[in-house]
């Protein structure tokens, strides 16, 4: 048996090949679309996903039942002592709480820790791999739970949308606003703090909103995290709902904006696509957590 086991849900951003060659365990958020219930990457695929998107399909997020959760639990339970439980942000879903208040009572108490870490999409993937370097390490489990929850706001995420139509539909912007800057070409960049999403600039054209992310990078790299990245604990990262070629030339460009450096690029998670639509890029960093010395 298995000292420590991880669990995190597709928010994470995290494939079904990649947990099952990390050795982790993702749960499928759930959707509803026109009032159906569907799961992330097991009833609803990508594709469908946006094509019941651009059809004007109602789209509504919803956190996984406690029984669902408590499943899964029960099945990596039996092959580990514990387990870290890597759930969406409490900022932007009610599953984190819901989970710790689970956790608190038999027969997860103790075996059960529920990692609080206000994160979502790549920042979240990036962290249960640091997760998994810290069990390397030989932390344990409550050690785990309080290194990654310190590193809270030891990110940043900045996100440019295509359109504004799914903004309006979240209430993020009002249709007087969204009209407006359809006819002007505005494309917002929004900035995912911990916890929410915001947002953070208007511009006139994509090209423009791209240029605006990678300076907004620059910036936290020069003074937020400027000791890290000179340390070299700094992991770049990017995210899309854009195609497979689009895609390739966002990296390219980060790529060339800070040589030497790889970047981590994963498909923007379909709770974050709700409110962005297909086209959306994403540009960001996470610091290594602080590791303290072993208790």
């Amino acid at each position: 048996m298995n000292k420590i086991g991880i669990v995190t849900d597709s928010c994470s951003s995290i494939s079904a090949e990649e947990a099952e060659k990390l050795g982790i365990h993702v749960l499928p958020m759930p959707f509803y679309i026109d009032e159906k219930p569907y799961y992330e990457g097991i009833t609803l695929s990508r594709e469908e996903f946006f094509e019941k998107l651009a059809a004007g399909a109602q789209v509504s997020t919803s956190q996984p039942s406690p029984a669902d959760v408590m499943n899964l639990w029960d099945d990596v339970l039996k092959e580990n002592e514990q387990i870290l439980y890597l759930p969406l942000s409490s900022g932007l879903s009610g599953s984190c709480m819901t989970a710790a208040a689970l956790a608190s009572e038999e027969p997860y108490e103790g075996r059960v820790f529920v990692v609080d870490h206000g994160r979502i999409a790549t920042p979240l993937h990036r962290l249960v791999l640091d997760a998994l370097d810290l069990i390397r390490e030989g932390y344990e489990a409550s050690e785990i739970r309080e290194i990654l929850e310190n590193a809270r706001e030891q990110m940043s995420i900045y996100i440019g949308v295509d359109t504004l139509e799914y903004l309006k539909k979240g209430g993020r912007i009002t249709p007087a606003a969204a009209a407006v800057g359809s006819v002007l070409h505005i494309k917002p960049v929004l900035q995912l703090a911990v916890g929410k999403l915001d947002s953070y600039k208007k511009c006139r054209g994509f090209l423009k909103a791209k240029k605006i992310m990678i300076e907004a990078l620059k910036n936290d790299l020069e003074t937020r995290f400027h000791d890290a990245w000179q340390r070299g604990e700094v992991s770049l990262m990017a995210a899309s709902s854009a195609s497979k070629e689009e895609t390739k030339k966002w990296v390219m460009e980060i790529e060339e904006a800070f040589p030497g450096h790889s970047v981590m690029c994963d498909d923007l998670p379909l709770g974050v696509c709700c409110h962005t639509g297909a086209g959306a890029l994403g540009i960001g960093c996470s610091i290594n957590p602080f590791r303290p010395e072993k208790k």
